[in-house]
């Protein structure tokens, strides 16, 4: 498809933007849909996840960067790195938001994707469910099971991909002995859901955005297409509804007009607000609620004498890959609030067996309309849009929620192996989870605290939509993933039900492109 007018335009080729084409398509075939990313195309498969990159070196660098389970370390990219006087000819990857001009504030470590496919080919499939108040509790009951399990068949969740060795059993019986007065019924700890596809050789193949949109990568539907390298600076629009979006060709800087029946805007939490105000489109909420769990880091090496975790047969691989353990610790409220992530990795110490356990824990911090990014009318960043400043702190209430989890983490810790504090546990800088949400966030009415209807409508508009992480209005204690993918098949289908062939903006409405 190659034209000046599409169905739908959706800004942003992430996992959100790969799951609302998908249901559109699936919904409404005959719509024509137009996907755009400003980003440059990350190997040879457009929104392959790069864990399951043919080209050696790719998978390679990614395995070494993830290794740690620190996603903070996924960015491949310093926070220091300087890319010039512009974004044209920045290599594909993930870079701290300073990096593109930006103000980090209290977020010292927030990144974001330049490159098709967004977060969706770097993430780690990690896709645990949301439970308590981190549902969504204005969206009816049946609507919200329904629209999670489309989540989950999407992002393809499974949990029973997971080897049941003895060494991870044993460490599974520890987690749920030692949080078993503190869980709600269901809520113990367990093997981590992980959205991935099993080989029949075993190989796990981690969910990317073109294995929820295959044509992504394929180029097979006529009626998408997919522009890299084609960044959205403007939402065009005409009274209540919006004409198209105003696309600039990052490297050569000609602008041009794309019309359009809908516009759904799924270019993360910090670029759907960052669009938004570029076009004018303001609502007193934008940019307001971030949000973003602390994450506790911890490290600790099993004492089989001290945990009962023997090792004497563990089966380590010949070629060096270490196999994995992910356990998860679903928090349950009050009496644990905690979500544990926990890693463990069985490798050879000389000649000896060892289990090393990574202990991460998120905090939920309070939801603060005082947590913001801001825009700049005058100043833009280094992809032209206006320049982004973050505002963020703990508040005293997320403090000593924080030293609460300290104190169970080291508990935890001490029943597998010796733990000091002091040198094996760490709270990484805000935004090491790039778990953000919030900026865009949906609610029941237009009330100056919610940017969007719970269908993802942005108020006052009849077919401008925003999808994604940035939407949930709640707190977080999990990661964010699989309830932001809630977000995106709700926006799809309200996009699904009200746009059809044709439904385009008239010639008339068609505003002119021009050349920078």
């Amino acid at each position: 498809m190659q034209s000046s007018e599409a169905d739908v335009v959706i800004v942003g080729s992430g996992l959100m933007g790969a799951a609302v084409a998908r249901l559109i398509r699936d919904s409404r075939p005959e719509c024509s849909i137009l996907m755009v990313d400003g980003g440059p195309r990350l190997g040879d498969v457009p929104g392959q996840h790069l864990y399951n990159a043919v080209d050696p070196t790719l998978s390679a660098q990614y395995a070494e960067r993830t290794s740690s389970g620190n996603q903070a370390f996924y960015t491949g990219a310093a926070t220091g790195v300087d890319l010039g006087a512009d974004i044209v000819g920045a290599e594909p990857g993930m870079y701290n938001l300073a990096a593109f001009g930006n103000g980090v504030g209290g977020m010292t470590a927030a990144a974001l994707a330049w490159n098709v496919g967004g977060m969706g080919v770097h993430w780690s499939a990690a896709t645990p469910w949301p439970w308590g108040s981190e549902v969504i509790d204005f969206i009816p009951t049946h609507e919200w099971s329904r629209d999670l399990k489309t989540a989950q068949r999407l992002l393809r969740v499974r949990s029973e991909h997971h080897p049941e060795s003895p060494e991870a059993l044993a460490v599974l019986a520890t987690l749920r002995e030692f949080f078993a007065p503190v869980t709600a019924p269901g809520r113990h700890a367990q093997f981590m859901p992980m959205a991935v596809d099993q080989a029949p050789d075993g190989r796990l193949y981690r969910t990317g955005p073109s294995s929820i949109f295959g044509p992504m990568a394929t180029g097979e539907d006529p009626r998408f297409e997919l522009r890299s390298g084609e960044q959205a600076t403007e939402v065009l629009r005409a009274g209540r509804r919006t004409l198209g979006v105003r696309l600039q060709n990052v490297r050569s800087g000609t602008e041009y007009a794309q019309r359009a029946g809908a516009v759904v805007v799924c270019a993360d939490t910090l670029r759907t607000p960052q669009l938004l105000f570029a076009s004018g489109i303001r609502p007193a909420a934008l940019g307001r609620y971030l949000n973003e769990h602390a994450f506790l880091s911890g490290h600790v090496v099993v004492d089989p004498d001290r945990s009962g975790v023997l090792l004497d047969d563990a089966d380590l691989a010949g070629d060096g890959v270490r196999r994995t353990d992910a356990f998860w610790l679903p928090h349950s409220g009050g009496p644990q609030p905690f979500h544990g992530q926990f890693v463990g990795k069985t490798v050879l110490d000389g000649t000896t067996p060892r289990y090393a356990l990574g202990l991460a824990m998120y905090v939920p911090t309070e939801m603060r309309r005082e947590c913001r990014v801001e825009f700049s009318d005058k100043e833009a960043d280094l992809t032209g849009m206006p320049r982004m400043s973050v505002v963020f702190d703990y508040s005293a209430e997320d403090l000593d929620l924080i030293e609460r989890a300290r104190a169970t983490q080291s508990s935890l810790a001490e029943r597998f192996g010796a733990f000091d504090p002091s040198a094996d546990s760490t709270l990484l800088p805000a935004g090491s989870s790039l778990h953000f949400s919030g900026t865009v966030r949906m609610g029941t009415s237009d009330d100056g605290t919610s940017v969007c209807d719970p269908d993802g409508r942005v108020w006052d508009f009849d077919n401008l939509y925003v999808a994604g992480n940035g939407v949930v209005p709640t707190a977080l204690a999990c990661n964010s993933t699989l309830t932001g993918m809630v977000t995106a098949a709700r926006a799809a289908r309200a996009v699904g039900q009200h746009i059809g062939p044709g439904h385009v903006v008239s010639e008339e409405d068609h505003v002119p492109g021009r050349s920078r």
